[in-house]
């Protein structure tokens, strides 16, 4: 192996001053409710509406300020986005199983009551978040969903994201940013709910108030900086894989790039072309940064080696520009979100085509998946037992309290042995 550019691998790691920062935030919102979340509202964000959450007519006005192309393309997705999550739900089935006479034992699936979803609009207004999390919440059941974006500075709010949130579902739709609009839905203020689980990406005040909040409430995961990994082989399109590493680039100077190759050659192929593009780039201030930074380029000295170099960087996002796609695809295993060959890029999963774009990034790709239907829905098992499998079973539970010493679990099983001895 190779390093044709040196570059970082940005963690998304611990700051103790936002932890702080965001800790005396949400004790302040926790004691003062709705007053606190005004003042950080106008303090941070200039908003400072009669009321943060809005009306049917106020949404109905967003969507008639968009083009009846927009709505059609977001309706392209949502449905796309929709379609996979009930086709993932249908693999979610309950289970029930007769492990010895009498013994059943089972598990079913349980949406939980209530979730917060949260769409940012920070650097990009990213309406397509909103299906990402809302979309997969409704399939799987939740009564409830309440949805906040951040205020647009100067503007309010974006026309885009509030149709978005609203088609994808949301029962409720709030214009409120950052850790106060996490504290609303985590704590419940007003008539809001307070939120079994929160889900949706954000800066790094966003992630911190998630890490504190979760135990209170269940969250999606902890995103950092955005990702990509790509493979490519010499058979690759060095201009199409410059393309998609940019892509990624942009979305924030610390943003991860990473290109594995099959040899220095192609490898060096590839860097000329993103520095070409990098030139004329709209956005080429950001991308740059990040690529000049974080992207990293190696050349594997075969593939064996250039899935292990994969595996441990454990992307976000990963695209497979080879010629054996089959071989890669049953050999890789940390990944977010896998895009098979070149037909396929990390902006279908981003926006249109379906799949979650809430993914797992610093490495946590190593023993978690992205945000899907599942994780809205709580696996809860149960037992059912005939009285002579009970006394049968309390026997070996007795004897086995009595080996802990935990004397009061085993007259729970004595009394059941003497309950059901003619059993």
């Amino acid at each position: 192996m190779q390093i044709v550019k040196p570059g970082g691998h940005r963690l998304f790691e611990k700051d103790p001053q936002t932890a702080a920062l965001v800790s005396e935030m949400l004790l302040e919102l926790e004691r003062d409710g709705l007053d606190a979340v005004r003042k950080f509202s106008t303090k941070l964000d200039a908003w400072n509406p009669t009321s943060f959450e809005l009306t049917k007519k106020q949404i109905a006005e967003a969507t008639a300020q968009l083009s009846e192309q927009a709505i059609r393309d977001t309706d392209f997705c949502q449905d796309n986005v929709r379609c996979f999550a009930q086709a993932q739900l249908k693999t979610m089935l309950p289970l029930e199983t007769e492990v010895r006479p009498g013994v059943i034992l089972g598990h079913k699936h349980i949406p939980v009551n209530a979730a917060g979803s949260y769409v940012p609009g920070g650097r990009y207004p990213m309406f397509g978040s909103a299906q990402m999390s809302i979309i997969p919440a409704k399939v799987a059941g939740v009564k409830s969903v309440v949805a906040c974006t951040p205020p647009v500075k100067g503007q309010g709010f974006y026309p885009a994201t509030v149709h978005a949130m609203a088609r994808a579902g949301a029962d409720r739709v709030f214009v409120l940013g950052g850790v106060q609009a996490f504290a609303l839905m985590a704590f419940g203020m007003g008539e809001v709910q307070p939120a079994d689980i929160l889900c949706g990406a954000g800066n790094k005040f966003v992630a911190e108030a998630k890490r504190q909040l979760f135990g209170r409430c269940g969250i999606d995961l902890l995103a950092g900086p955005t990702e990509i990994l790509v493979i490519a082989d010499d058979t690759a399109d060095p201009a199409l894989v410059a393309c998609d590493l940019l892509g990624q680039a942009e979305h924030d100077p610390n943003s991860g790039v990473c290109l594995i190759t099959l040899s220095v050659g192609f490898a060096r192929k590839c860097i000329a072309e993103v520095e070409k593009q990098l030139a004329v780039l709209p956005t080429r201030e950001i991308a740059s940064q990040s690529w000049g930074a974080n992207g990293i380029v190696y050349a594997a000295d075969s593939p064996e080696e250039a899935v292990n170099l994969s595996d441990d960087y454990a992307p976000e996002h990963l695209e497979l520009h080879v010629k054996e796609l089959d071989w890669y695809f049953e050999r890789l295993t940390n990944y977010g979100s896998l895009f098979i060959g070149e037909e396929t890029t990390v902006a279908y999963g981003d926006k249109t085509i379906g799949t979650n774009h809430i993914l797992p990034t610093s490495r946590s790709a190593r023993y978690t998946g992205g945000l899907w239907v599942g994780k809205f829905l709580k696996t809860c098992t149960y037992q059912r037992m005939t009285p002579a499998a009970s006394r049968l079973v309390a026997e070996v539970t007795e004897r086995q309290c009595d080996l802990e010493h935990m004397l009061a679990h085993g007259l729970t099983a004595r009394a059941r042995i003497e309950r059901y001895k003619n059993a």
